[in-house]
Order: structure tokens, then C-alpha cells, then sequence
């Protein structure tokens, strides 16, 4: 009797890298998300924005951000090399197509973390390139109301009562835009979050999509 192949890791091995994507409103936790998933996967990369601003104190070029010259974003901008770019407070920000690209050609997942106009941007960019678009899997976090929201912003006590209030507004409007995304994960605690976004990578890796044919 032929002995059996040992296990090797399975759908781990054989499956194709996934950019996952995690979008939610301010707020809604999916920084904190990110980084427990990041923790919970060590073979999971996240990918490295680009920015006009300034390094602070202890931030490593490559390695926190791509530090660009004003001039040097610009020049990239025009050449198209952006998959998604914003302006904030003056700053520019942006993710580079071929940080992803080169990530998952390493067969590397690379973990996404956007708001809700970035996802939309991705989403629409994505689909002019086939392998984004066969990696992406894009998740929408968010808590189950409204009254959650402003409680979790309140006990942050980062934000006055008008910003508190500003977010809400904005929220409210971002929220709608759930439909659009592959999954809806309502939050609740940490580790109930992260054991169910852990169950979302797992159950892409296993997409015959993304799979190789088994070895009989």
C-alpha cells in the first residue's frame, strides 16, 4: 500500500495571492482590522502608499511610505503609473499599480486599506486589468447602525461634537455604498471581526478560480 503525500499546506500552496481590499467608514475600524490581519498573516502584505508629505519622526522611506517630491508624484500622475490618488490637507497620496502587480506576481497577498472613493476607484481600475481584477476581493466593514458609530467615535475622544457630527453625516452617505462590495462584515468586537475576515480569505483561497488543478 502506497503511503499517502504528507500535507503541505493544501489550498495555501496552490492558490493564486489575493489584494484584498477593506473599506469602511471613519470610524468603523478597519485600520485596526488591518493590522490584526496582518499580525493573524504574516505571509500577507500590506501595500506601501505614496505621498508628497514629509517623513515623521521614526518613518522609513519604503518601508511606512514612498516619499515623493511634489514634482516626482506629479510626473507619475501624468504617466498614469497610480491605480488611486487623493489630496489631503495639501499632501498627496496614491498607490502605485506596480507596488500591487509586483506583490502578487511574488504571490504575495497584499492587504488594501481605503475609504470608500478609493475602493470605488480601485473597483473601476481594476477592471482594466486582468490581474487585479482576478486577485481582488473587496470587503465593507461597518457597525449595524448609525447609533454604533457615533458611540465608538465618542469614547475614541479624538474629535469634537461637530466633527463627531460631520463624520455621521458622511458615513451615513458611505454606507450606502455596501452593495457595491464583494462582502458586508458588520463589526462587532476585535476578535469576532478578525475570525471572520480570517474566514473570508480562507474561503477565497479555496475558489476554484483561483486554484490549481490537485495532484492525483
Amino acid at each position: 500500500m502506497r503511503n499517502p503525500k504528507p500535507e503541505t499546506g493544501g489550498h495555501k500552496r496552490n492558490s493564486a495571492p489575493l489584494l484584498i481590499l477593506i473599506s469602511a467608514p471613519s470610524g468603523g475600524g478597519k485600520t485596526t482590522l488591518c493590522e490584526m490581519l496582518l499580525a493573524a498573516r504574516p505571509e500577507m502584505t500590506r501595500a506601501i502608499t505614496c505621498t508628497t508629505r514629509e517623513p515623521r519622526a521614526g518613518e522609513t522611506d519604503g518601508v511606512d511610505y514612498h516619499f515623493f517630491s511634489a514634482a516626482e508624484f506629479l510626473k507619475r500622475l501624468q504617466a498614469g503609473n497610480f491605480l488611486e490618488h487623493a489630496t489631503v490637507y495639501g499632501n498627496s497620496y496614491g498607490i502605485l499599480k506596480s507596488e500591487l502587480l509586483g506583490k502578487l506576481r511574488e504571490g504575495k497577498d497584499v492587504l488594501l486599506n481605503v475609504d470608500v472613493q478609493g475602493a470605488a476607484t480601485i473597483r473601476e481600475r481594476a477592471e482594466e486589468e486582468p490581474e487585479l481584477k482576478k486577485a481582488l476581493v473587496t470587503v465593507f466593514l461597518t457597525p449595524q447602525s448609525v447609533d454604533i458609530l457615533e458611540e465608538r467615535l465618542k469614547r475614541r475622544a479624538q474629535d469634537s461634537a461637530a466633527v463627531i457630527q460631520k463624520r455621521l453625516a458622511v458615513a451615513r452617505q458611505e454606507v450606502g455604498q455596501w452593495k457595491n462590495f464583494d462582502y458586508l462584515l458588520f463589526s462587532t468586537t476585535k476578535p469576532e471581526d478578525l475570525k471572520r475576515m480570517l474566514e473570508i480569505v480562507e474561503a477565497e483561497k479555496m475558489r476554484v478560480a483561483r486554484s490549481q488543478a490537485p495532484e492525483f
